[in-house]
This record gives structure tokens, C-alpha cells and sequence, in this order.
């Protein structure tokens, strides 16, 4: 696991600056604690940060093919090299690492673009091919690595494996997009390809970028999609044993380390399953480790240290107080980009626990989109029922009225807030997902925009991120359609965005067996009803576990890993809120409606109504202004 960056002239052979290289490489010195280095030639920079984690005698980078000519950094684990190695070198090519990293470069040789779908892992990285003046960008799958990278006004291609890299070389203009800043109040983060800068993109997963040099810089291609078929004809107790053998394979590869390798177990079904699989392919007792809280209402590791008994692990517990709030500008720095998912703070945390014993750690992510685990997804079913007795044309008018009429009543039981029941009936399946899943709603966001912003944004929602991905799903199954949107956006922006920082501010690599391709192929090929079976979610996987772990870890109620904010923000909080929010900065920016934010924090102090996620997600772009846009 790495940090990578570089400089790439597309026009010609200029002379690179060794001392900002250098400081685009050191940016990102927690991501590769062990090793830097850089290789520089005409119009060509590459920097690499080293975490040591296979092959650590040999496997240093930037590293070449046989004559030079080839050079690559990478960032992840290519987990099936073991397999490709005899197969490149019955292809005439010549191995002088046991390291992943060059496959890549005999794998390009040989395969070309083609390489990356013959790798299984996480990967992100760059490659330069002197022969062909060819310069190649590529993303796993499942955009488990970060890729980032921006086009300057004079043709130079930055990239990075996070932004702060490329804002080290200088030459990016700070321009904030305001689509960006729709999307990430509208969904807690700025959804791929875009960044929070109008200059800088991420690649998306599944994505490779060829550059010849002297040609203009195309569009990414997609190299690989999921394709939900819903056809497999298995019989269910067949379904089960596939999956545990799928789910062993998946673990047994990524345990492959030369490193002190753990697990994190947080009680819930995914990590728990993780964890129950490596210790049966483990000689050892696992190594586990998990966060508690200090308030109950948030505390679920008496469950993780079932598992723990169970298995014999070593386990580690860490209990972190409730008011443990002091990351925010932490996070912002990690970022370099408004991020507003509060299980950030908790996140970090086990990271830091794990890190003082482990290198490596396997992780339950991914889990709960590919098997169908959400709560959100059993409510969306439901909904797709109403929806399918009245057409939209009926439904929109009606129920759009009731639901303006309704009174929010977030206070009340789930049965009696029908303004939300009434304002889903009142979109199609896409519109009514968007609704769900946004952390501030249209009608709000609308009141919390300044005039001048709606102009800038001429109309654009980021409703529409999900109508691009929700156009290219290629099934109008309710379930597959939701699962296929968050493994493109959710997934990608939130979960792995957080983990991949998260870890790597510890210089720890976080593996993620549920999210192998290969196990998500067959997934998504299994009939959704192996998936959501009536109320219960997961049904397939919590099955297939019943002999490996306790029925009360596998269908007891999804907690999650939550932080009490709404307390946070009225108690501890409250001054900062007021500062950061009412303060200067909020409204010099020219793009928020100060009344509206002086209403959210004045009601939601008084305990008139709960504005926490508004509130939160306010407080961490103000911190996002304060600690990278101020920060030249």
C-alpha cells in the first residue's frame, strides 16, 4: 500500500522540477512511511511513497521492465500476480522482484490496456511507456484506490492517490465547482469524476486514461461494469456452499503478507463473516481489534467479543468516549475535499487501534451493497409496491400535494411521518432513491443556497449522478437498480473514500474481501430474492453463516457505527457551530442564505427540531474552507 504522484508533460520533453516532485511526493508521506523515491526523465516525473508489504527486500518503486523502457507506480495489491507471473515469463519476460507491482509492467508489454482486466485487487496506478510515448492511468474496479489527477492550462497532467499531492505542485487553480458543492449537500461528498476543484477529476473505478503525447487528453473508458442478470438457475443450499467456497478464496487471498496481518471486527454480520473465515484458513489466532463507546446506545462490541471467543482471536478493544469530536479539522485535512460522514471520526479511530499491531487489515466493507443489507433497501421495496399501483403522472400531482401539505414530524413513530411516505410516491424509482439517500433534501437545499448560487449551478441537481449511473444499470429490478447506483456512487465516494484515508493517515492497508470482483460478478447474478427475502436482508450470506457465527450476531438489528451528533452539536459543539456557521466566512462566500443557516442552528439548539445532519454537514465544509482552501 502506497502513495503515488507525478508530473506528466503532454505536449513535449520539458525539464522537471526535481524540488516539486519531491514535494508532491512528501505530501503523502503517511500513505508509504517506509520508502520515497522518484524516477525523473524529459517531460516525466513519477514519485512513490512505500508501505512494505510484499516482497519487501525487492519490491521498491518506480520500477521498470527488463530494458527501462517501461515505468510504473502503484499504489494496492494485485492479489492473483502469484498466478500471472508464470505466465508473463512463459511469454519471454524476465522477473527480477517477487513483487506484484511488475506484473504490471510485463503485463502492459504483453497485454497492453488489456493488462488491467486480467488483475484481481485493489489497485491504482500510473505507467510511462518510452517506446510508444505513452502515458496510462488505471483504477480498479470497485475504486477501492483513489486516482486523481488535472489537466494545467500549459498541458501538464498532474496526478495523485489524493489531492493534497497534486495542490503541492502549485500550479492548480483553486476554483471551487459549485456542481461540487451540490453534490456533496446533497450527498455528503463530491461524487467521481468530479472534485471539489473545477481543475481536478478523479478517475472512476473501473476506468483507464491513455495519453499518446502530443495529442490531446481524451476521455476515460471504462473497462469493466457489473452486470446484474439475476439468472443464476442455483438451487439455494448450492447457492450456499458456492459462496462460503467464493468467500474463503476471496479471504485466502488477501491474507497473503510479509507483514503482521489482523482483522477488524466491529459485532456486525460482514466483519464478523471475515473474521470466522480467517481464523478457519489461519494456523494462528486471528489478530481483531474494535471500537466501543462509552455510551451504550452506540456500543455494540459486546458482540464483536463473541465472535472473538468464538474464534480465539486475539482481540482488542478500545472504548472511545462519546464526546470524542476533536478530528474535525483532522479529517478536512485528510481529505482535502468536504466530507460529511461522522462515522469518519470512529473510523479513524480503530484504524489508529489496529495500526499499533497490525500492518494489514481485512475489513467487512462492501458487504452490505453487494448482499442487500441496507434498511434503506427493504423501505425502497416497499415503496416500489405503492409506486406500482398508480402511474407517475397520477402520482406526482397527488401525492406531491399531500406531501407539501403533510407536516415533517421527524419527532413522530416511522408510521406516522407520511410526508416522507407522500413525497417518495411522488418521484419515480430514481428520484425517490435520491431522495433517500440525500443527506439535505431538495426543498431545504433550495432554501440554504443564495440566489447567486442557484445561478451559478443553471439548474443542475446532483439527482442527476444518479439518473447517469441508474441509465447504464442495464436492469429495472427495484433491488438490483439500487444496489448497482451505490456501488457506483456510495460505495466509491463514501465508504471507500473514508477507509482508504482513514487507514492510510495511520499508514495502514485495509483489504476488503467482499468487494473481489469476481464475487461480485457472481452476486449480482444471483435473483434478488436470495437477497432480500421479505423483511430480511442479506438472506443468502446470513444463511450460508448460520454454522459459523451466533444467531444473534447474524439477525439482531444494524447498528452501525454512529456518533451522537445531535447531542455533540447542542452541548460540546455549540460554540464552534455558532463561530464556524455564523461567522464571516459562511457568508462572504456570496453562496448561502445566512437566515436559513441561522434558523437550522437556532432550532436545532432550542431542541425545536433535530438539524444535526444539516448542521454537520455545514461545519465540515466550513472546515474544508479553513484547512485547504486557506492553506497555500
Amino acid at each position: 500500500m502506497c502513495g503515488i504522484t507525478g508530473i506528466f508533460d503532454t505536449r513535449g520533453g520539458s525539464d522537471i522540477n526535481r524540488a516539486v516532485l519531491q514535494r508532491m511526493n512528501d505530501s503523502q508521506l503517511h500513505r508509504g512511511p517506509d520508502e520515497g523515491s522518484l524516477h525523473i526523465e524529459p517531460g516525466v516525473g513519477l514519485g512513490h511513497r512505500r508501505l512494505s508489504i510484499i516482497d519487501i527486500a525487492t519490491g521498491q518503486q518506480p520500477l521498470f521492465n527488463e530494458d527501462g523502457s517501461v515505468v510504473v507506480v502503484f499504489n494496492g495489491e494485485i492479489y492473483n500476480y502469484q498466478q500471472l507471473i508464470p505466465e508473463l515469463q512463459a511469454l519471454g519476460h524476465v522477473f527480477h522482484t517477487r513483487s506484484d507491482t511488475e506484473v504490471i509492467v510485463h503485463g502492459w508489454e504483453s497485454w497492453g490496456a488489456n493488462c488491467v482486466k486480467r488483475f484481481r485487487g485493489m489497485f491504482a496506478f500510473a505507467l510511462w511507456d518510452r517506446n510508444q510515448q505513452t502515458f496510462f492511468l488505471a483504477r480498479d474496479r470497485l475504486g477501492v484506490k483513489p486516482m486523481h489527477y488535472a489537466l494545467l492550462d500549459d498541458g501538464t497532467l498532474l496526478f495523485g492517490s489524493e489531492l493534497k499531492s497534486i495542490l503541492a505542485h502549485g500550479g492548480l487553480r483553486r476554483d471551487i465547482d459549485p456542481l461540487a458543492v451540490e453534490e456533496y449537500f446533497a450527498l455528503g461528498y463530491v461524487a467521481e469524476p468530479r472534485t471539489i476543484f473545477k481543475q481536478a477529476k478523479k478517475l472512476s473505478p473501473g476506468h483507464i486514461l491513455t495519453i499518446k503525447r502530443g495529442q490531446p487528453l481524451g476521455e476515460p473508458v471504462a473497462y469493466w461494469d457489473v452486470k446484474f442478470s439475476l439468472d443464476n438457475p442455483v438451487s439455494e443450499a448450492d447457492a450456499q456452499a458456492e459462496l462460503i467456497a467464493r468467500l474463503q478464496e476471496s479471504v485466502r487471498l488477501r491474507m497473503i503478507a510479509e507483514v503482521p496481518l489482523g482483522a477488524f471486527l466491529s459485532g456486525g454480520v460482514d466483519s464478523s463473516a471475515v473474521v470466522a473465515v480467517m481464523a478457519g484458513l489461519s494456523p494462528e489466532p486471528v489478530n481483531t481489534c474494535s471500537i466501543g463507546f462509552d455510551d451504550p446506545a452506540f456500543n455494540e462490541s459486546a458482540f464483536a467479543q463473541k465472535v472473538a471467543d468464538r474464534y480465539h482471536t486475539n482481540h482488542r478493544l478500545e472504548v472511545v468516549k462519546s464526546d470524542d469530536f476533536d478530528l474535525i479539522d483532522t479529517l478536512a485535512r485528510l481529505y482535502d475535499e468536504p466530507y460529511a460522514d461522522s462515522s469518519a471520526i470512529p473510523t479513524y479511530r480503530v484504524c489508529q487501534l489496529a495500526r499499533d499491531h497490525v500492518t494489514v487489515a481485512l475489513s467487512g466493507d462492501g458487504g452490505d451493497e453487494t448482499f442487500g443489507g441496507y434498511r434503506r433497501y427493504r423501505l425502497h421495496l416497499l415503496e416500489e409496491k405503492l409506486r406500482a399501483t398508480l402511474p407517475l403522472g397520477l402520482r406526482r400531482p397527488l401525492f406531491g400535494a399531500l406531501g407539501r401539505w403533510y407536516p415533517k414530524a421527524d419527532w413522530a413513530p416511522r408510521m406516522f411521518r407520511a410526508k416522507t411516505t407522500f413525497e417518495a410516491q411522488a418521484r419515480d424509482s430514481v428520484e425517490a432513491y435520491f431522495h433517500t439517500m440525500s443527506l439535505i433534501r431538495e426543498p431545504m437545499r433550495s432554501q440554504l443556497y443564495s440566489g447567486s448560487f442557484k445561478m451559478e449551478l443553471g439548474g443542475y441537481s446532483a439527482q442527476e449522478v444518479f439518473r447517469r449511473h441508474a441509465n447504464r444499470a442495464g436492469t429495472a429490478d427495484p433491488l438490483a437498480l439500487i444496489q448497482y447506483i451505490d456501488l457506483k456512487t456510495y460505495l466509491v465516494g463514501d465508504i471507500n473514500t473514508k477507509v482508504d484515508r482513514a487507514s492510510m493517515a495511520h499508514s495502514l492497508e485495509v483489504r476488503e474481501p467482499l468487494m473481489d470482483h469476481e464475487l461480485v460478478e457472481w452476486l449480482a447474478t444471483l435473483p434478488s430474492v436470495f437477497k432480500m427475502r421479505g423483511s430480511e436482508g442479506k438472506y443468502i450470506f446470513k444463511k450460508s453463516m448460520e454454522p459459523y457465527l451466533p444467531q444473534d450476531v447474524l439477525y439482531r438489528p444494524k447498528m452501525g457505527f454512529a456518533v451522537p451528533l445531535a447531542r455533540w452539536l447542542r452541548g460540546p459543539l455549540r460554540g464552534r457551530v455558532r463561530e464556524a456557521l455564523l461567522g464571516s466566512q459562511m457568508a462572504e462566500s456570496g453562496w448561502f442564505n445566512v437566515a436559513t443557516i441561522r434558523r437550522l442552528v437556532e432550532q436545532h439548539e432550542s431542541g425545536a427540531r433535530d438539524h444535526s445532519t444539516p448542521i454537520w454537514t455545514l461545519l465540515m465544509y466550513d472546515a474544508f474552507l479553513r484547512n485547504v482552501m486557506n492553506k497555500v
